[in-house]
Parts: C-alpha cells; structure tokens; sequence
C-alpha cells in the first residue's frame, strides 16, 4: 500500500472541506484533500443552454459580517459580488405586496406593520440586536412568542421571519434560541444578501486555486473506506490502495457518512445521536426564459403558498444569456411530503401559478425549465430535537469535523464556512503556525 504524510488531510471535498484545505494552505500547511466524487458537494453548478443553474442559490447572507469574507480576505480570493437590494424584498399579500421589514429601511416602508406594531417590532429588533432577546433553547419560537404579550401583526411579523428563513413551515419547530442568534446577526448587516458572480463554481475554482498555489494536493475520485486511531488520535484514513496520515485529519462529510468511518472508535458513540437527523428539503424549480420580464421586486414570499421566486439573473450577470432571465422558485416541503411525487407534482403546479401571477408570459419566453425534486438543501433542519455536530471531541484530540450539519454560526453555506474557519483556527493555534507570526 502506497503511503503518503501530511500536515493535514481533509476528507470531503464540499464548501466546508475547500475552504478548510485552501486556508490551511495557505497559511503554509502541506494538505492533501479527498474526495469521493466531483469538488463543490451540494454546491454545484450545471450550465444548460446558456444558463447557469446552481443546485440551490448561490446566496451569503450578511456578506460584511459573513465567515466567507473573512477567508476572502485573509485568502485574497477572487470574487465579484452583486448585493441584494432590500428594498425590492416583498410579501405577496394577496391583492398586494410588501417589503418585508428586515432592517429600518424596510420597516418604514413596509405595509404588514401599521402605526404603534411599527414601534413595537423595532424594539423587538433593537433587542434582539443587543442581545437582550436571545429565546430558550427549551421552546420553540412558536412558544417563545406565545408566552409573552406580543401583538398579533408582530406575532405573525416574527414568525413569517422565521419560516422566510429557516426554509421551514413549521416555526413550532424552530427553536428560539437558534432564531434570536440568527436574526441578531441579520439585523446588525449592511448587505443582507449577497449572490456570487458567475455561481458556486467560480467559488469553488478560487479554492482550487489557492490549495494549488500553496502546494496542497486534491484527489477526487478517491474513497476513504478505513479508520485508524491510537488511544487519542486518528494516526491514518486508508483508501483501498493508499494510506494518508497526518497530524490532523478534518472530516466534512455527513453524520451517516461519519458513523460508518468511525466505527471502533472512540467517539462512536457520540456521532450516534446525529445520524438519524433530517435534513432540510425543498423544492427547487428554474426556469430559464428567452426574454427578461420586468419586475417592480426581484424577491416575492408567499406565506400561505409556502413559496418564493428570486430573480438569479438580476443579481448574477452570468445566469442568463444577454437579454435573458433567470427565475428560481423555492417551495417547502413538509415532512409527509418529502417522499411523496403526488406532493411534488402539487408543489410545481404551485410554483407554475405563482410564476403566473408575479412574471406574466413567462410560459411564452420559456427556453429551458429544471425542477430539481427534493433536494438536500441543509445537512440538519433546525428543530427542537436537533443541533449541530460538534467540530471537535475531546476524545480524539486531532480529529475535526467541519459541514453545514456542524456546530457554527448562520444558516446554509455559512454554517460551512464558520465551522471551517473555527476548525481552520484551532489547528493553526496549536503550533502558532499562521504565517508571519
């Protein structure tokens, strides 16, 4: 068996895993990156008669203060971005729409708030902001907000805050504490939303170019099939020709995945818990259209339809060919419904009416359509009986664990992005090995 010695080696090869290898690369780390199939994970993005479709919104929610600009800048990555305009947020309220009240500007303007519920929400915002309002992981924002008395136009302001951005219809299931944190943070950015120019694949190129700079490897196509550990610390992964050891071993792969690794070790036990969590599903459906249709919103939720269209191409330059458009709908799926292809022919009829109603004649100007049926968008769905793996166990002192299924901050992609980074910083730290220092 062929063997080779690392600094670190990181396993899986999705946004967590990149930027794990590309800064500890950088900061004049020798790594070696495996992964099983094709680099960007979940993150892809597929070009199809001109348009670029990504498996999920390339979307990083509060860009200034995101994990992801921190490792732009430390890396020096490349990238353009489009901001988000708020003001072109919008509810659809039946007969009319709002902006949707997620920072002042939008709270002056929006028409889901009246008179002294304007000033009542902008306290809960303030305080939230100030970290007076942090929820208890105990209850659920549905409990939290029914144990206090809260006016019911901020009462359903809040928890349509709470499914817009947990991808969830159920806010009886999120908990508190995860939703005052997110929003703190939410409510505190100057760019809300932020979409990468050219999609996740130019993302993906700029940490593929930073591992390779600095010296690091990347092995696709490569399985890890075994395990060794010694006492407190993993001393190898083997695939079925090779065997890579290092000093420390990042793994970013799901929890299932994980469990079956670790197997006689000793934190198998505790990846147990995390195995059987869910995931959080939705419907993805894109349309490609010939012809732009214009729009006074590039954004519009509907509560009761549990659905929402975003204008990709508005904010990504690169999504459509000159003159054309790109729309993605978002529908949530519940539980009972994820494995259900009645409920999936249900959603995209939804999704097809309410393209309808916000982009008339799109069926005209339709050159390609792509409905990706229930795709993963998040490793976990937050919910009361569900938190985030930990990125490290005190059992097995050189093992890390990195993923938007781990412990970190922000939803999504930044849950990758600030579990690598925490990972990134503990390995450095031991040995004071950041490059100047």
């Amino acid at each position: 068996m062929r063997k080779s010695r690392y600094d670190a080696v990181i396993v899986g090869g999705g946004l967590a895993g990149l930027s794990t290898a590309a800064y500890l690369a950088h900061q004049g780390k020798k790594v070696a990156l495996l992964e099983r199939g094709k680099l960007g994970g979940r993150a892809m993005t597929i070009q199809l008669k001109g348009y670029q479709f990504n498996f999920g919104a390339h979307a990083i929610y509060a860009r200034d203060t995101s994990y992801l600009t921190k490792i732009e800048n430390d890396l020096g990555l490349r990238i353009q971005w489009e901001d988000f305009t708020q003001l072109k947020a919008k509810y659809d309220m039946g007969e009319d729409t709002s902006v949707i009240p997620s920072n002042i500007g939008g709270l002056l303007q929006t028409k889901l708030l009246k008179g002294m519920d304007k000033f009542r929400f902008a306290y809960h915002m303030l305080f939230t902001t100030l970290g007076f309002e942090k929820g208890d992981p105990n209850l659920s924002i549905q409990e939290w907000i029914d144990l206090r008395k809260i006016s019911p136009a901020v009462k359903e302001m809040m928890l349509n805050l709470a499914t817009t951005n947990f991808f969830s219809g159920d806010p009886d299931s999120i908990p508190s504490d995860v939703f005052f944190s997110y929003y703190r943070r939410l409510f505190k950015t100057n760019i809300p939303v932020s979409f990468i120019q050219g999609g996740w694949k130019v993302l993906i190129e700029e940490f593929k170019r930073v591992i390779k700079q600095n010296g690091g490897e990347i092995h696709e196509k490569t399985k890890i099939t075994h395990i060794n550990s010694n006492q407190d610390f993993v001393t190898e992964v083997q695939t079925k020709r090779h065997s890579y050891s290092a000093e420390d071993f990042i793994f970013a792969i799901p929890p299932e995945e994980l469990q079956k690794l670790f197997q006689e070790t000793p934190i198998q036990s505790d990846l147990e818990r995390y195995t059987d969590y869910e995931p959080t599903y939705v419907m993805f459906y894109d349309v490609g259209l010939k012809k732009r249709i214009e729009s006074d919103y590039t954004y519009i939720f509907d509560k009761d339809r549990q659905i929402f269209i975003t204008d990709i191409s508005y904010y990504d330059m690169e999504a459509a060919p000159p003159g054309g458009q790109l729309l993605q709908a978002v529908g949530y799926l519940n539980q009972h419904e994820i494995n259900d292809t009645g409920a999936h022919e249900e959603m995209i009829q939804r999704m097809e009416q309410f393209y309808d109603k916000h982009f008339e004649g799109w069926r005209k100007q339709l050159a390609i359509p792509r409905a990706s049926k229930k795709p993963v968008l998040q490793a976990i769905r937050w919910a009361m009986n569900q938190r985030g793996l930990p990125t490290h166990f005190s059992k097995l002192q050189n093992a890390h664990f990195a993923g938007d299924w781990c412990q970190g901050v922000g939803q999504l992609s930044e849950l990758s992005f600030s579990s690598a980074y925490q990972v990134s910083q503990r390995i450095l730290a031991k040995k004071g090995a950041i490059k100047g220092a």
